[in-house]
């Protein structure tokens, strides 16, 4: 195993343990597992800007949390799935767009990085609601379902995203080095 092989696991391991604990201190206060889910550990799936190890480590942190936290067999797997789809789409949107010859159709830098947060909000407004209401019989409709899980997603993966964003991105040498 090469040290960039090691870096990666590295990278990928410790996003997953910084997922859990953020998770079960939103769930302490109450604000992981409710319609309205305000997870702290959601503003890290802007990681895969940085780094291609966030998307497994956002996938097993997400995978190790719900078990953790008491969450239903199929919401740990549908839950982990948004996750995983929303840290694709976030590293795609950063890395997997490639330059077309007309310029014109292309995004700036600045217009990926706010559109970074946009995958992980969009797979768990689409996913999550089906879970709440299927899974766990909760009373209300699927479009509710989806508001509420929406605006959870914003203010953790676009407000709380954006903030940790910005602030990662002076140093993202320093943190993120070898990708």
């Amino acid at each position: 195993m090469n040290n960039k092989s090691v870096l990666y696991i590295t990278q990928a391991a410790v996003i997953a343990a910084i997922y859990v604990v953020l998770t079960h201190i939103a769930n302490t206060l109450g604000l992981a597992n409710q319609a309205i889910q305000v997870r702290f550990s959601e503003a890290l799936t802007i990681l895969p800007f940085f780094t291609p190890a966030a998307i497994p480590g956002l996938f097993v942190g997400c995978i190790i949390a719900n078990i953790t936290t008491g969450c239903m067999p199929l919401d740990t797997v549908f839950g982990s799935i948004a996750t995983l789809l929303g840290a694709l789409g976030t590293y795609y949107i950063a890395h997997g767009l490639k330059k077309p010859t007309d310029p014109g159709f292309y995004p700036s830098n600045k217009v990926k990085t706010w559109l970074s947060p946009v995958p992980p909000i969009l797979a768990n407004t689409i996913i999550v609601p089906f879970v709440i209401k299927y899974v766990y019989g909760s009373e209300g409709t699927i479009p509710f379902f989806m508001l509420t899980v929406g605006i959870g997603e914003i203010i953790s993966c676009f407000v709380l995203g954006m903030i940790l964003l910005f602030a990662l991105n002076k140093r993202k040498n320093a943190i993120f080095y070898g990708q």
